[in-house]
């Protein structure tokens, strides 16, 4: 059977962007500006994104359209009899373990939305009665197992669908809502009395604000919110025609993962100061600060549906990139139809996502190494094996592959003259400037 490929170059932009934005951009990147000094922040990120974490994505493209495979099949065959296999197959556990817990989050928006839609913040409830009410909503037992299981099973239908029938169908759909509806929401926010301060935190740096551990936060997210180390850009990579500008894609997604997460930040900061809240609020902000204001605010009933709305198609865009990994492996690898690849890997994830949501309430008490099962999956993926994942990625690009053959991807066998110059340039980062970069985000998580 034909492999399938992302039918244009629309749809490869949209993809990727999907598997970039997610709830990484719309609810962690809101309140790491809140807590590392608003624009200072985004000032370091910018530099993060574009020049060390952008090689790395090119890396990752670059070995899934030379391999044409999925991530464990992509180092067998362009290293043949080595160990690198293994890192194939980290690339392919990495990202079931992490779809496990982020589907967990995932159907906490579907409950929000679902609270947004049947006018559940428009009651006039307190800022700490907010904070009771997803406290109590998530150490329940059944409202977040459904959740989970709603949500996941909306991933799974859009995977069985296929590559151009489900994944870039649904990207062409659904990103240009996305952006639609992050930007009607970031022009409400900016109306509101007082939201002036909220837009001169995000766009007028404090130089004297970035330290250490700005620097680590920012690197960090840039890694991890652009999918970075876990096998989903270089399975979508292998989705790529050979007549595509991967630079130039590669550019374009990073550049709209990095305006969404502004955007996001429009839409949530000036809000955060219209009210008097603090910025700092840290990872409560979107189900507990959020609802408070949604409460409060002038048609904030409909912000509120809009919000969670957003909420939810981010968090599968990214969902459905992670969920296709493991796919693609049992498709190709071990010859499973699609359909019972997708059956197969659901079953795992929402086992595996069960108990981290029931972490939160039964399980609560259930520690290892000190951690609950969601806390363990989470720092152990984003901690560990991203990182590490990520360092040998690139490691692999800048030092196994011929330089020969990276150069003939980024030029397309040198019919890309524009990109001559260029692919060089990135190389050289990708060899030298990023290994240090990937080995600072992993220290950072030890040391900050």
């Amino acid at each position: 059977m034909e492999r399938e490929n992302f039918g244009s170059r629309f749809g490869v932009l949209v993809a990727m962007a999907g598997s970039a934005i997610g709830l990484g951009n719309l609810w962690r990147f809101p309140y790491l500006v809140g807590s590392y000094g608003g624009a200072a922040f985004i000032f370091v990120y910018i530099f993060c994104v574009f020049l060390l974490c952008l090689p790395i994505f090119i890396s990752e493209v670059t070995i899934g359209r030379r391999s044409h495979s999925n991530a464990f099949g992509a180092f067998k065959k362009l290293a043949p009899g080595t160990k690198w296999k293994w890192l194939g197959a980290v690339s392919v556990v990495t990202p079931v373990i992490v779809v496990s817990y982020y589907s967990v989050v995932g159907g906490w928006s579907v409950e929000y939305f679902l609270k947004a839609v049947t006018l559940e913040f428009t009651t006039g409830m307190s800022r700490s009665e907010m904070g009771m009410m997803f406290g109590k909503f998530i150490s329940s037992v059944w409202s977040p197992l459904i959740g989970h299981t709603i949500f996941l099973l909306l991933t799974a239908f859009i995977v069985i669908s296929g590559v151009k029938s489900g994944i870039e169908k649904f990207g062409k759909i659904m990103m240009p809502l996305l952006f639609v509806l992050i930007i009607v929401i970031a022009v409400r926010a900016a109306t509101l009395p007082g939201a002036g301060e909220g837009l001169k935190y995000l766009f007028q740096p404090d130089f004297s604000k970035i330290d250490a551990s700005v620097c680590a936060a920012a690197l960090g997210q840039a890694f991890f919110s652009l999918s970075l180390g876990v096998g989903t850009i270089l399975t979508y990579g292998s989705y790529v025609k050979k007549d595509e500008n991967i630079i130039a894609s590669s550019t374009y997604t990073a550049s709209a993962d990095f305006i969404f997460a502004l955007l996001a930040s429009c839409a949530i900061m000036p809000a955060v100061f219209a009210f008097g809240l603090n910025p700092q609020e840290g990872p409560g902000l979107v189900f507990e600060t959020l609802p408070f204001i949604f409460s409060n605010m002038p048609l904030g009933w409909l912000v509120a549906i809009l919000f969670f709305l957003a909420l939810i198609v981010a968090a599968l865009t990214s969902s459905i990139s992670l969920y296709e990994v493991g796919v693609a492996y049992l498709v190709e690898e071990k010859k499973y139809s699609r359909r019972g690849a997708s059956i197969l890997i659901f079953v795992i994830a929402w086992v595996l996502g069960c108990l981290c949501s029931l972490s939160f309430g039964p399980l609560a008490d259930l520690k290892i190494f000190g951690q609950t099962i969601f806390n363990l999956f989470d720092k152990v993926s984003a901690n560990i094996l991203m990182p590490v994942g990520g360092l040998l990625l690139v490691i692999f690009v800048g030092w196994v592959m011929k330089r020969a053959d990276v150069i003939d991807e980024m030029t397309n066998g040198g019919r890309l003259k524009g990109n001559l110059w260029i692919s060089g340039f990135v190389y050289f980062l990708i060899r030298y400037i990023c290994p240090l970069a990937v080995v600072a985000v992993f220290l950072s998580a030890l040391i900050f």
